[in-house]
């Protein structure tokens, strides 16, 4: 998990900052926010279903993830805590790239619909730049498509895992900011979502990694 190693210790550098490091507060940074949100999104199987060890196999779906937030965030002295929440999509899918498919693990995938629920805490580097670090609940949907030889199917999973994050946050003015992040989402398990009169399938282990980067702007009211 050299990911979440990596994040946990940005984590206690955000926590942990010096009172030299840390700036008195910037109100810009505080009170209830909205932000649109689009960057880079990869999906990958997950280590227990690793096998990149097959020729021109690289089991990863790629493509631009979008959508929006909002938040709320308070002052605890130096320190800024809030909780936020996001819903987001994808363009990424499998492809055939020169013969080669990339697995993904599942199949056949599209991905769909995210929400994230979280918290973040940060502390001011200057007094318009928050470098922050984060942490939350996410579920996602990807959606298998397959073929019997007769009948096409399109099959929704829907994942539960955990996200954990860092990033840096510029106030652009009183009211607006810019930021960019990244974060590691780890699913970890699913259950098959069938029609409204079939019930859901028992829910089942899986081991799915998504990696993104963000761009994000917003309005703090």
């Amino acid at each position: 998990m050299k990911y979440t190693a990596i994040l946990l210790a940005a984590s206690a550098l955000a926590a942990g900052a010096t009172p030299a490091f840390a700036q008195s507060t910037n109100e810009a940074f505080t009170g209830p926010r909205v932000e649109v949100l689009a960057g880079f999104d990869a999906s990958k199987a997950g280590s227990d279903i690793d096998d990149d060890g097959t020729d021109n196999n690289d089991q990863t779906i790629e493509g631009l993830v979008y959508g929006a937030g909002v938040g709320y965030d308070i002052a605890l002295g130096s320190l800024l805590v809030g909780a936020e929440a996001e819903l987001t999509g994808s363009t990424a899918e499998t492809e055939f790239e020169d013969g080669d498919f990339e697995g993904f693990g599942f199949g056949n995938v599209e991905t769909g619909r995210d929400l994230y629920l979280g918290v973040r805490a940060g502390v001011l580097a200057s007094p318009n730049l928050l470098v922050y670090a984060k942490g939350g609940y996410t579920n996602a949907k990807y959606n298998i498509l397959s073929n019997d030889g007769t009948n096409d199917f399109n099959q929704d999973i829907d994942t539960d895992g955990y996200r954990i994050g860092a990033g840096a946050e510029y106030a652009l003015s009183e009211n607006t900011f810019a930021k960019l992040e990244y974060r590691y989402s780890n699913y970890s398990e699913a259950e098959l979502d069938f029609a409204e009169d079939t019930p859901d399938s028992e829910r089942f282990d899986i081991d799915t990694d998504r990696h993104q980067v963000m761009l994000g702007v917003g309005y703090r009211f």
